[in-house]
């Protein structure tokens, strides 16, 4: 089949050529131009997750991509804005996180076009650190008074608590003993304390996948216990009695000071 090159193509054929080029032009420009924000850390970034210590430094950096025009960028730490100098702005501009702190972890900074809020990018803290317990306590305890032992496990990753008297595991189905752990602190409650039951050297022992096994010891002595005197009622006891007395010297006066007159 021959092909006539110099036959002229139907305007209705011609036109259908247009809008196709046209169309192709169109989606070419939207898949290649289409405006979008990225954002750059240090430390690098892992699925979308910077993992980092407290008191360490954390960098962020947000770039415009694909904008024919200047942007104005604006920063966002869990969803509050960030204030920015007047030259960290345009097309790009830096956060920096510096010291880190315990507070830190989990928190989204997220970096957004001024102009267009969906057009975005976030990132999200991850600050690994070991829980404090805090120091070593030797308590005193009173006959059938109740104490309460408590250990700081504040920790990322989240750590398990395990409570020990003696080097050994705590049994917790006594009704004398109660734990809680509200992920920040560990509590052992021992209620109407008995020296033959509860006097010992107890444990508070965390371990973390990361950061391994932590303790925190109590050294408990039950003592005698003390009767408490009422000093307030003692006091206002010995008031009334006081001018009970001035007011029955006052009411015999005369005859009182007749004893030691003279003849």
């Amino acid at each position: 089949m021959e092909v006539d090159l110099g036959q002229k193509i139907p305007v209705k054929m011609r036109a259908s050529f247009r809008i196709q080029f046209i169309l192709l032009v169109l989606v070419c420009l939207c898949g290649v131009y289409s405006t979008n924000v990225t954002i750059q850390s240090n430390p690098p970034t892992n699925g979308g997750f910077v993992q980092t210590e407290p008191e360490q430094t954390v960098s962020l950096t947000c770039a415009v991509e694909n904008s024919v025009t200047v942007e104005e960028l604006q920063w966002l730490r869990n969803g509050q804005a960030v204030s920015l100098n007047d030259g960290n702005r345009l097309n790009m501009s830096h956060v920096c996180v510096q010291p880190v702190t315990r507070d830190d972890n989990e928190v989204i900074f997220t970096c957004q076009l001024k102009s267009n809020a969906k057009v975005k990018a976030s990132i999200q803290l991850d600050v690994r650190y070991p829980p404090t317990l805090g120091d070593n306590e030797e308590m005193q305890v009173e006959e059938k008074s109740d104490a309460v032992l408590s250990c700081d496990v504040r920790a990322s990753p989240p750590v398990t608590v395990l409570w020990m008297k003696d080097d050994k595991l705590l049994d917790l189905s006594s009704s004398s003993y109660k734990t809680s752990n509200n992920g920040f602190t560990a509590t052992l409650s021992i209620s109407n304390v008995n020296p033959n039951v509860h006097e010992g050297v107890y444990d508070c022992k965390t371990n973390s996948s990361i950061y391994g096994v932590a303790r925190k010891s109590f050294s408990v002595t039950v003592i005698d216990r003390v009767m408490k005197f009422p000093l307030g009622p003692a006091i206002t006891g010995v008031v009334v009695i006081f001018f009970t007395i001035l007011l029955a010297v006052i009411a015999r006066w005369e005859k009182i000071m007749k004893c030691f007159k003279k003849d």
